[in-house]
């Protein structure tokens, strides 16, 4: 688990975090509103470019969509629904027993397990929803998936963190001391150029990491086989990934 200290593992990658990471199914968020009764406030928490919070503004009267990098605000897109505010999942500053609903998309193994779990908590209301997803690897066909399982796989594999392990197994194995809720599976699709998929695996950390000790972008080390993969570099090809959800209510 994480120290109180807020580890930033994509504040320099912002802005293609904003321009090349998927979004997430209108489904998942009718489902989620589905299971508060009340919808006056949900609170996105680790909202990167604030993509969840986003979608959930149709269903929830206000949303505090936080994050504790301020790069990643700046990405965000304004709405009249969504605060955004430079907070750690850990330390904020949303009343006791306010939230309906509190989501994590993609965070949550980075956080401070034990004390993100006492906020939440304090936060919600009685019975409120505390939901968490999570995405494998994306497909696209199976010679470019070839080719990005290489990367992930083979290149990188010494540059994933535990956290990143967490992730990888759809949250199977974390700690989550709420009433589980069962959940289906979702998937988030997107249509992208060989640029856009290129942008996409830059915004990995296990990639920054790689860059950052070795001074060298592995992404360049597969470039050739992903380019022969794909084809027509502007073809538009779709790519999924499947959502794992956790979701549970307050005790």
């Amino acid at each position: 688990m994480q120290p109180l200290t807020f580890k930033d593992h994509f504040s320099t990658q912002s802005g293609i975090y904003a321009k090349y990471r998927p979004g997430y199914p209108r489904e998942l968020y009718t489902f989620l509103a589905g299971l508060t009764p009340e919808h006056a406030l949900a609170w996105d928490c680790g909202t990167g470019n604030g993509q969840a919070a986003i979608g959930l503004a149709e269903f929830y009267d206000h949303l505090i969509a936080t994050d504790p990098s301020h790069e990643q605000i700046n990405n965000c897109t304004p709405h009249p629904k969504i605060s955004y505010r430079v907070e750690t999942a850990e330390t904020n500053t949303l009343p006791a027993n306010a939230a309906d609903l509190l989501t994590v998309a993609t965070a949550l193994h980075w956080f401070n397990l034990d004390v993100f779990y006492k906020e939440a908590a304090r936060v919600l209301k009685p019975h409120g929803v505390i939901a968490a997803w999570t995405a494998n690897t994306p497909t696209v066909s199976p010679q470019v998936d070839d080719v990005i399982k290489q990367l992930h796989d083979d290149i990188l594999g010494d540059y994933w963190l535990a956290e990143n392990h967490l992730a990888g197994d759809g949250y199977a194995n974390i700690y989550f001391p709420f009433q589980q809720i069962d959940c289906p599976v979702f998937t988030s699709g997107k249509t992208m150029t060989l640029e856009d998929m290129t942008g996409y695996l830059n915004t990995w950390s296990a990639v920054q990491r790689y860059n950052n000790m070795h001074g060298n972008n592995p992404v360049g080390m597969i470039q050739t086989a992903l380019a022969e993969a794909w084809g027509n570099p502007s073809l538009e090809r779709l790519v999924v990934w499947t959502l794992k959800v956790k979701a549970g209510r307050k005790l």
